[in-house]
């Protein structure tokens, strides 16, 4: 894998860029300007970002996930990971049929669903699931594999399934974990 310079990456016209950041020279990156990266973020090889996006730091965002921002955008909070082909939506159209969909037909004649989504510190979801736009991933919460997540989470749980569903708690061990980590940046 191979990563855009740091020099590179300040050229691009990120809204914010932190520190260590990493970003596949294979990942497309639409309206950067939208964009903030926090500190020791990675997004690997065949990403798809666009839109309003917020990283905080340590976010992860495995290869060939995409990260459809639009104008509601996406926050993804500390420590929070994406695993391969994870899809996050902010837009959709409306797949009723009162209306006409896809992008090449004028507004006027579409009914877009357009809400943010919001991921909390210590997320991780799962390889090739879907989450839709006005969802937001509670602190802590883990979505197994392949789910399709329509509604918000509770914090500290994992979820699974299509559409995903609670199916126990969550450990909070990984918070000690984290102020360790963080207590050996400041030396």
């Amino acid at each position: 894998m191979a990563y855009y310079t740091q020099e590179a990456l300040a050229q691009m016209g990120f809204a914010s860029l932190g520190r260590n950041v990493k970003i596949s020279d294979k990942a497309s990156l639409y309206e950067v300007h939208k964009m903030h990266i926090g500190d020791n973020c990675r997004i690997d090889d065949f990403c798809v970002v666009s839109g309003k996006i917020s990283l905080g730091r340590n976010v992860y965002i495995g290869p060939f996930c995409l990260l459809a921002g639009g104008t509601p955008g996406i926050t993804m909070e500390d420590f929070a990971t994406l695993a391969y082909r994870v899809s996050v939506f902010s837009q959709s159209d409306d797949y009723s049929g009162a209306t006409m969909t896809n992008p090449t037909v004028p507004a006027a004649y579409k009914a877009e669903i357009k809400e943010p989504v919001h991921i909390g510190r210590h997320c991780i979801v799962g390889a090739g699931s879907l989450i839709s736009p006005g969802v937001t991933l509670a602190e802590g919460c883990s979505v197994g594999s392949a789910s399709l997540v329509l509604k918000s989470t509770s914090p500290w749980t994992i979820y699974a399934g299509s559409p995903a569903r609670r199916l126990k708690d969550r450990k909070r061990d990984l918070l000690e974990l984290e102020q360790q980590y963080l207590a050996t940046e400041a030396d």
